[in-house]
């Protein structure tokens, strides 16, 4: 078993503990050395919208503060432009090829963040203020436009940049309707037919998380020159991925140790979010206890002890396991070059086992 296909081994106790979610050094040295690439190309392209909406950009990349006072908060770790780089690279070109699409997937991701949480109502994130709380919800829309125009003209500009904007566009439209699914699965109810099943899950996550983690390091790629079953390749691994990535934020969300996650203990059960491992056991005889239990606010540990019973921690291990098994599989399907290929499989190894 490898390092990262052994990242999902169950583990023991009441929490996913601090040892089990390790960081590899390598991960963090492959996302500096491509934050530094790309960080340049992506000032420039904020710089060239408004002002004022650039400000705000630069707000929730952590630059500066409200007010334009520059500032080194935490704006991510940058995995997708990681993703860009490294896809580019292990289809043997040079990391700077990559960087249009490198900023164009970062900028789309900054744009998906700022409606999110306006759509979500989130008023901090990465323990700041959102930007729609900061400057209100008609400015945080505007700036998501805008980046979401510079990603385009950005990416178009780029050699093979009909192309590359073709799957952007697949990318973005699966986003939409990952969010529209979300945003809908909030108004379904727990048991009966119209209750949400895996399955439903699963291509929600796929299309909200996976597709532009697909992209990412497709775009990567065919800026670099590779055939199309290498770009398709690193598409369909990173779409495996973006499901597995999902599972696991759902895991840590119920199990999480809050140490290491940030997060507080059972918060999806409080905030009751249809996560992965509570849909497997609402699939199961115990739906009705643990549906009494939800609707009565009943005690989210007793809530997470009886989806451990009912099998869906298991469950979302098992599929966890699963979609690594397949990012595996899309890897060697196609020829990559084997030192990027090997950072490729760190960062991916850190992505099932993060904290974020």
């Amino acid at each position: 078993m490898t390092a990262f296909s052994s990242a999902l081994r169950a583990p023991s106790g009441a929490h996913l503990r601090a040892s089990t979610i390790h960081f590899p050094v390598e991960a963090g040295q492959v996302l500096d050395r491509c934050r530094a690439l790309v960080r340049p190309a992506l000032q420039e392209a904020v710089e060239r919208t408004h002002p004022w909406v650039g400000e705000m950009a630069a707000y929730s990349f952590g630059w500066c503060e409200v007010g334009g006072a520059p500032t080194a908060a935490s704006g991510g770790k940058g995995v997708r432009q990681a993703l860009a780089v490294l896809g580019a690279e292990a289809a043997g070109a040079p990391a700077p090829a990559a960087v249009p699409g490198a900023v164009a997937v970062e900028l789309v991701h900054a744009f998906s963040l700022l409606h999110d949480d306006i759509m979500d109502g989130d008023e901090a994130r990465r323990r700041r203020p959102t930007v729609w709380k900061a400057y209100g919800t008609g400015p945080a829309v505007l700036a998501g436009d805008a980046l979401f125009a510079l990603a385009v003209e950005t990416l178009a500009a780029a050699p093979e940049g009909p192309r590359a904007v073709r799957l952007l566009s697949v990318a973005l439209q699966d986003l939409v309707r990952g969010q529209a699914d979300d945003l809908l699965f909030t108004t379904r109810p727990w048991t009966g037919p119209e209750r949400v099943r895996p399955d439903e899950y699963r291509t929600m996550a796929e299309h909200k998380t996976g597709a532009l983690l697909g992209c990412a390091a497709a775009v990567g790629a065919l800026l670099g020159g590779a055939s199309p079953a290498t770009v398709d390749a690193l598409d369909r691994a990173g779409r495996h991925l973006g499901i597995a990535f999902q599972v696991v934020d759902d895991l840590l969300g119920i199990w999480g140790d809050p140490a290491v996650t940030g997060k507080p203990v059972h918060g999806d059960l409080r905030e009751r979010k249809k996560t992965y491992p509570l849909l497997a056991a609402l699939d199961t005889p115990a739906a009705g206890r643990i549906t009494a239990l939800l609707e009565s606010a009943g005690d989210p540990g007793e809530v997470a002890a009886l989806i451990e019973e009912a099998g869906g921690r298991s469950a979302a291990l098992t599929e966890a396991r699963r979609h690594v098994a397949a990012v595996e599989a899309a890897l060697t399907d196609v020829p990559l070059q084997a030192g990027p290929a090997e950072e490729l499989r760190s960062l991916l190894d850190f992505l099932v086992r993060r904290d974020l």
